[in-house]
């Protein structure tokens, strides 16, 4: 979703609308069919929410307020989209008042915070993998876990999938009771804490996403909604948005 404070070009505000593509609006500003404010319309204009737009005589209508909201996913929820899934989230999504969509992903088996909005540019930022994003887990194990294994998760660990390899990044681990650790990554890559565990021997039983920066799933019961509140929203903003530390790992990637 664009920022609908914030000037942007008329074609791409036209877009954003859902009224046509960018190019087709374009054609429609060279032809002279769209107006703002009462006036012929110019590819140069920046517009936002408080300027009225015609196409043809009728008005464009104005964006959808964003909607930011935190739910809490249960096991045997897909976080596809598909409406002929019984198991996808789109069930829920279905449900709500405006048309909003799932930051990131959690597995089928995996239960947790999941943000739903409809603010693409937010989520853009909050998905990039270059921007180190904290998420917090908390993660059941079937094996026993010793000090080694906390040790080796939190200093990074590797493993292969087909010809692909792929390494954690070096993250925070704490053990909170002999088959149970918390875990915050800065990356999201697929299946990736089961992955973890595999590579060192361990085999999760249970997993739960527990935070997403600012935004703690506390005591949100399974299967529940609510929205985010004005002061979360904000935090999240300045996370999002602001370049977050670079960790060692990435200075030494930087430097290699």
């Amino acid at each position: 979703m664009l920022d609908t404070i914030a000037k942007h070009r008329l074609a791409k505000w036209i877009a954003h609308s859902g009224y046509c593509s960018r190019r087709a609006a374009e054609r429609l500003i060279t032809q002279g069919k769209v107006q703002c404010n009462g006036k012929a319309a110019s590819h140069t204009m920046l517009v936002n929410q408080h300027d009225d737009i015609f196409i043809d005589g009728v008005a464009l209508p104005k964006p959808p307020p964003a909607q930011y909201l935190l739910y809490h996913k249960p096991v045997g929820v897909d976080c596809n989209n598909r409406a002929d899934d019984p198991a996808s989230l789109h069930q829920l999504l279905k449900t709500l008042p405006q048309r909003v969509f799932a930051v990131g992903r959690l597995d089928k088996d995996s239960s947790g915070l999941l943000l739903l909005t409809n603010d693409g540019a937010l989520s853009q930022q909050l998905m990039h993998p270059d921007h180190y994003h904290e998420k917090s887990y908390q993660v059941h194990t079937r094996q026993q876990l010793n000090d080694d294994v906390i040790v080796s998760l939190a200093s990074g660990v590797s493993w292969q999938l087909g010809s692909n390899s792929y390494r954690s990044r070096p993250c925070v681990v704490t053990r909170l009771d002999e088959y149970c650790f918390s875990i915050t990554l800065t990356q999201g890559l697929h299946r990736q804490i089961r992955y973890m565990c595999k590579a060192l021997g361990y085999t999760v039983v249970a997993l739960k996403r527990v935070r997403l920066h600012n935004l703690l799933l506390a005591d949100l019961a399974e299967g529940e909604l609510r929205y985010v509140t004005q002061a979360e929203l904000a935090g999240l903003r300045q996370a999002a948005f602001v370049p977050q530390p670079q960790t060692e790992h990435q200075r030494d990637r930087i430097h290699q």
